[in-house]
């Protein structure tokens, strides 16, 4: 497999960077997380205008056609900079509209969500059932010409700021998808931030009434569009925390340089060459493992290989990030853990992303079943 990037590739990621690096420094991240709503209006549209929220969609529909290795080296860019814009977010609502919509939603609602004008979620997460993909306590029951809305999702990213939220439901004929606005009656939200800085919200469905155009496709077939999404937006979610882990390398190597004792820089030390180097290894072998998951989502071919490369970097990845994260604390010393270095986020960014989309045990056990 060619792990280089392509020269379009290559350039949209230096683009980023480049962005990222003069609007998106530590200091302004800091004003940015802890400001009302906890991202930049600003942010956005410069990521959209860069054509991030479009990359993963059809052409048909406003979008570029490309997939998660597209969309891989942008993720890393973000995860470097600790970004908590919640494009992923959005990109997989996004796509499940492209996948499981009709025709007519898609030519209405896709546009929007393409040129970043609109920014949706997907609500899948159910109180008591950990990382359970197929919808159980949230129903939908038909209305007459519509829906009622029943049920909660747990831990929503962006919630509160989505102008839709797309949520699976059961329905009488299995699994369903629904475009629900987070302000309608019977609807509420109970905001909260993660430990690295992401706004979240749990949403209880009271009786909401909802129109038959709120359905996605066909009601009782949206579990493998859901579980597609799912193994998309973990694959991504990967290539975030390899753009944390490589800054969690780069900035301790730095420290080890200039950090001096007994009047020398302790990087002249052995057993800290042999941590930093273990520390290298394991990013590399957590990259390879990325990519080929990204390859695998690609594939619209065999499912089992795609949920085999998916769950087999899962679990390499919150290994890795697990040693790199405090390998890298630890070798900056008390310092490590303060609010001043952004070292210490990227520590709760990484730990954050061994959870996001299935743990390592969840991830392992799906594996095993898989075999």
């Amino acid at each position: 497999m060619n792990f280089e990037l392509s020269d379009e590739q290559q350039q949209l990621s230096e683009s980023v960077r480049k962005y990222l690096a003069s609007h998106y420094g530590f200091e302004q991240r800091k004003a940015i997380v802890h400001s009302a709503s906890g991202h930049s209006d600003a942010v956005w549209r410069a990521l959209a205008d860069m054509g991030l929220t479009a990359i993963a969609l059809p052409e048909a529909e406003g979008g570029f056609g490309g997939g998660a290795l597209d969309l891989m080296p942008v993720m890393e860019a973000l995860g470097e900079s600790l970004v908590v814009e919640p494009l992923l977010d959005s990109i997989v609502a996004a796509r499940l509209l492209a996948q499981a919509g009709t025709a007519a939603q898609r030519a209405t609602l896709l546009p929007g969500l393409a040129d970043g004008s609109a920014a949706w979620t997907f609500a899948y997460l159910e109180p008591g059932r950990r990382y359970a993909q197929a919808p159980e306590r949230t129903t939908a029951r038909r209305a007459g010409e519509g829906w009622v809305l029943d049920g909660a999702k747990s831990v929503v990213v962006g919630a509160a700021s989505a102008a839709r939220l797309v949520v699976s439901a059961r329905t009488d004929t299995g699994a369903g998808l629904f475009i629900v606005d987070p302000r309608m009656a019977g609807v509420s939200l109970n905001p909260s931030r993660t430990v690295d800085g992401l706004r979240v919200a749990d949403v209880a469905f009271a009786g909401v009434q909802l129109g038959q155009e709120a359905l996605l496709g066909d009601a009782g077939a949206a579990q493998p569009h859901i579980d597609a999404a799912l193994d998309f937006a973990c694959a991504l979610q990967c290539a975030d925390a390899i753009g944390a882990m490589r800054y969690a390398h780069e900035a301790t190597l730095e420290y080890t340089k200039t950090r001096k004792q007994f009047g020398t820089p302790i990087a002249s030390f052995q057993v800290l060459q042999h941590r930093m180097v273990e520390m290298l290894i394991t990013l590399e072998q957590a990259r390879s493992m990325a990519i080929l998951a990204a390859a695998r989502v690609d594939d619209a071919g065999d499912t089992r290989q795609r949920a085999r490369a998916v769950s087999g970097a899962k679990v390499k990845i919150a290994d890795a990030a697990r040693l790199i994260s405090q390998e890298s604390v630890q070798l900056h010393g008390g310092m490590g853990m303060t609010e001043e270095l952004k070292v210490s986020h990227t520590f709760r960014r990484l730990t954050m992303a061994g959870l996001r989309f299935g743990d390592a045990d969840h991830h392992l056990e799906r594996f095993a079943a898989l075999d």
